[in-house]
């Protein structure tokens, strides 16, 4: 019975949210007390000028810090808002603050104080930073743990002949064993034969109609995660099983398989999704990814039922597929995506990737080949968070470009900034539209 009661409870401490609830206001408390005492601490024998110094310094140094990691490291490509800027000064400051503290104090109990205080600040602030991007919605998401079991993919049932339904599929198809309450989670590295292009394992979502019996040949949704992040954002931020669970539920237990696809390589490293010096990513996903899922899992294998999604860099890259890859991805799903690849301006990313080959760049950029190109086949929905006016410029641009390159495409607009809410509810209103695309449902 006890241990039954303490792995419930650490169970519901792992799904304490981060984004709302207590956590974030008891946060801000002890953060506003550790920073009020290290303020203290520096001002009481001190004279104002130190603690100018300390503010003065922490916000160039926080300039510095993005710069680097944004400009020289390239970890993000992305501009900074306000909000997270101010988050990261605070937690520089606090340690700016405790760094004179332990300076001038060199006992063990204040310094033990100064650095809890730089803890508490410095939690705060990230989750702050957290909150703003909802990324990691739940304490579980931060220590990487899942909140369900995920099935081995040696235990996934191998492909079998299957039996052809006309679509809509859910018209058409009748089990004779009903499909399960869930569908399944499983992982596997998916490899690349074709462009040598190393990734972290995948994440699938197989829906309760897989495991049906007769298994229905199912449309095949591909995802890609942001940069930075890995495949695991769509099922911890994303809420990837929990929202197509809801979607099958309300069609017999039928969704689109999903492949959430590594299109990076590692959690900073950022290739633009396309074929250059910084990798063959746009190969992996156009040739080896499609070429593995239909030897590997049992989907429908015309392009007419593919679609290629994802949010912010995943978005970006979704239209590069839909224009590099036509053939494979005639439907696609951009949220909050940016009109081209990019690694912060137009110079830096045809140095890095071409060489300063500016003619490499305008073969594969989504936007020159739409004035080049017609896509009479191809559609796509474009949405953007109602706050990130950055998102929906660039989706209104994205919108017209489709348009004149001869593509079906429409403009959707959801709550949020650029965030993974706007992410999540992005996919939950635009799911029936893939799926009615795809032949799923009709």
């Amino acid at each position: 019975m006890g241990a039954g009661t303490e792995s419930t409870t650490a169970v519901e401490v792992l799904d304490w949210s981060l984004l709302s609830g207590p956590i974030p206001p008891v946060l801000g408390v002890l953060a506003a007390g550790s920073g009020g005492w290290l303020l203290w601490r520096v001002r009481r024998p001190a004279p104002l000028r130190v603690l100018a110094l300390c503010v003065l310094s922490s916000a160039a140094a926080t300039v510095v810090l993005v710069y680097l990691a944004r400009r020289v490291l390239r970890l993000f490509p992305d501009q900074l808002t306000p909000p997270v800027y101010a988050w990261i000064a605070t937690a520089v400051l606090a340690l700016a603050l405790a760094v004179v503290v332990v300076s001038r104090d060199r006992r063990l109990s204040p310094s033990i104080a100064a650095v809890t205080a730089v803890v508490l600040v410095t939690a705060c602030c990230a989750n702050q930073i957290n909150r703003f991007y909802e990324a990691y919605p739940a304490v579980r998401d931060t220590l990487g743990i899942d909140n369900r079991h995920q099935m081995p993919f040696a235990e996934i049932p191998p492909p079998a002949p299957v039996h052809h339904t006309l679509r809509p599929i859910e018209k058409y198809w009748q089990p004779r064993v009903p499909a399960p309450a869930h569908g399944q989670l499983t992982s596997t590295v998916i490899p690349a034969p074709t462009s040598g292009f190393a990734t972290r394992p995948a994440e699938i979502y197989l829906p309760p109609a897989y495991f049906a019996d007769p298994r229905p040949v199912l449309p095949v949704l591909v995802l890609v995660p942001g940069q930075p992040g890995g495949p695991r954002d769509w099922l911890t931020a994303g809420r990837l099983a929990a929202l197509m669970d809801d979607f099958a539920s309300a069609h017999r237990g039928l969704a689109p398989v999903v492949v959430v696809a590594d299109a990076t390589g590692s959690h900073f490293a950022n290739p633009l999704c396309l074929d250059s010096k910084l990798g063959k990513s746009a190969t992996y996903l156009g040739v080896d990814l499609p070429a593995w899922i239909k030897t590997h899992l049992n989907v429908d294998s015309d392009p007419s039922a593919w679609a290629v999604g994802g949010f912010s860099y995943g978005g970006t890259c979704a239209l590069q597929l839909a224009t590099n890859y036509p053939q494979v991805y005639p439907t696609f799903l951009d949220i909050s995506g940016d009109a081209e690849p990019s690694l912060g301006d137009l110079q830096t990313t045809i140095d890095a990737a071409f060489g300063g080959d500016a003619a490499a760049l305008a073969r594969v950029d989504p936007l020159d080949l739409l004035r080049t190109r017609t896509f009479a086949g191809s559609a796509g929905a474009i949405v953007a968070g109602s706050s990130d006016d950055d998102a929906k410029t660039t989706a209104h641009l994205v919108l017209q470009a489709t348009r004149a390159g001869g593509m079906d495409t429409h403009y959707t607009e959801v709550p949020g900034r650029h965030d993974w809410g706007a992410a999540r509810s992005a996919l939950t209103k635009e799911l029936p539209w893939l799926a009615t695309r795809t032949g799923l449902i009709g």
